[in-house]
């Protein structure tokens, strides 16, 4: 059964790198030892090594190790023994392209539907839904495909931010920008706040964290908000 925590973002404003969801992570990893990190997102084009170095630190609070995926010999083979596995936050089309460069979309796919813990963050929480149309980052590498997990029903859209009446901006807001998603496609799209994470556990996908609402929009309805606890299992 699948067992995945699907975060907005790695840090919160005023935290150090994940310590907002030690507890929940103890409670996904919950008799794992050794965790294989996916660093493919790069964020500001760090490298692998020290991306992973930084998300060692982290797990080690909690008692965990951590191994970067880069240093196995078989990539493929390093995710279907996995025991848990977490991919990091960064550039959602780097991420895609190299997971597909790998041959590990399907791989991963099945060892998460399996029952291997998964944890994401931003870029590694956008693979989750059938595609990631809905990031906001830039497409600065061309993935073979925008398809990607499809363990949850509906698109993410992390790091999701309401419109400022006070900003000076008055381009695109990430609303307009989604409604513009849904102009060709039919996919529902939660906007993810910082601080919120997704919980699929024992069948069930609840949207949890601090008490944050979500905001949900629908091709054809106007966009609502939704509380923390809310079972998502319906938005298909």
């Amino acid at each position: 059964m699948v067992n995945c925590l699907l975060a907005s973002t790695s840090t919160i404003y005023g935290g150090t790198y994940l310590d907002y969801l030690f507890q929940s992570l103890e409670n996904l990893y919950h008799g794992v030892h050794e965790i294989i990190f996916i660093p493919y997102a790069r964020p500001s084009g760090i490298s692998y090594d020290e991306y992973t170095s930084k998300a060692e630190i982290a797990f080690q609070k909690i008692g965990k190790q951590l191994r970067g995926i880069h240093t196995f010999e078989n990539p493929i083979e390093a995710v279907k023994s996995a025991t848990g596995i977490f991919t990091g936050g960064g550039n959602s089309f780097v991420l895609v392209t190299e997971l597909y460069n790998q041959n590990l979309i399907q791989v991963l796919q099945e060892a998460i539907i399996c029952g291997t813990p998964y944890l994401g963050t931003s870029a590694g929480s956008n693979i989750a839904g059938p595609s990631i149309r809905t990031s906001n980052d830039m497409p600065i590498v061309y993935p073979p495909s925008f398809d990607t997990l499809g363990i949850i029903p509906f698109n993410i859209n992390p790091h999701y931010l309401d419109p400022n009446p006070n900003s000076k901006h008055k381009g695109e807001t990430r609303e307009i920008r989604i409604k513009e998603f849904h102009k060709f496609n039919d996919i529902p799209v939660i906007g993810l706040r910082e601080g919120s994470w997704i919980r699929l556990q024992n069948g069930q996908i609840i949207l949890e964290g601090d008490e944050l609402t979500a905001r949900v929009f629908e091709k054809g309805k106007t966009p609502y908000e939704i509380e923390a606890k809310t079972e998502l299992g319906n938005l298909k």
